[in-house]
């Protein structure tokens, strides 16, 4: 079952933080809100969907640096971007980052929490996206060597015979493997086995 999403709200004004957390729980949000970057970063990695709503400039770590830094860690967070200081070069670099928005304090509650709605639509979908992408290399790794060849020289188009040849194996053994390969797939035509032999390789 999936876990209930989290907005992380991360900001060092006091009464900022607690207004957006006020407007988020009342939108029926699950909330966590931290006055810094750092304090924010220390924490476990969240298991469910999530996104971020973060302040652009802070003392020590800014809003940008902790995009950065999620990236590099490898927890893809959306995030929203609040600022009373925008400026072009900053929201391009947020964007070009993949925030969902970047927004200029105050800013209204309806453009916020339709922000907020994207962000986590974003990350649910990456999640899936990651799941089935783990769900193919599960599959394949259950394949013996002799079966990837043939999985492979299937997905290339050639018939039993020709794989036979290629393999140097009898006609009717290569038929075995290929039965084998569309089963532990969870194939049922060539097509489809095309289909995510190209998911494999990120086509």
């Amino acid at each position: 079952m999936e876990s209930a999403a989290m907005v992380f709200v991360v900001d060092d004004d006091p009464s900022v933080l607690r207004g957006l957390e006020r407007l988020l729980r009342s939108a029926g949000y699950k909330v966590e809100a931290h006055a810094s970057p750092r304090a924010f970063l220390e924490r476990a990695p969240s298991e469910g969907p999530g996104c971020v709503v973060v302040d652009l400039r802070m003392p020590e770590i800014g809003g940008l640096d902790l995009q950065e830094e999620l990236s590099r860690r490898g927890f893809p967070l959306p995030l929203v971007f609040l600022t009373g200081h925008g400026d072009v070069p900053s929201s391009v670099r947020a964007m070009k980052g993949g925030a969902i928005d970047f927004l200029t304090k105050p800013c209204d509650d309806t453009d916020l929490l339709a922000a907020v709605e994207r962000a986590l639509e974003r990350d649910r979908q990456a999640r899936a996206a990651r799941a089935e992408q783990e769900s193919v290399q599960a599959r394949f790794a259950s394949l013996t060597p002799r079966e990837r060849e043939v999985c492979l020289l299937v997905a290339r188009g050639l018939l039993n015979k020709q794989i036979a040849v290629e393999l140097g194996a009898a006609e009717k053994t290569i038929k075995v493997h290929r039965a084998r390969v569309m089963e532990k797939l969870g194939v049922e035509s060539v097509a489809e086995l095309v289909r995510l032999v190209d998911r494999l390789h990120g086509s």
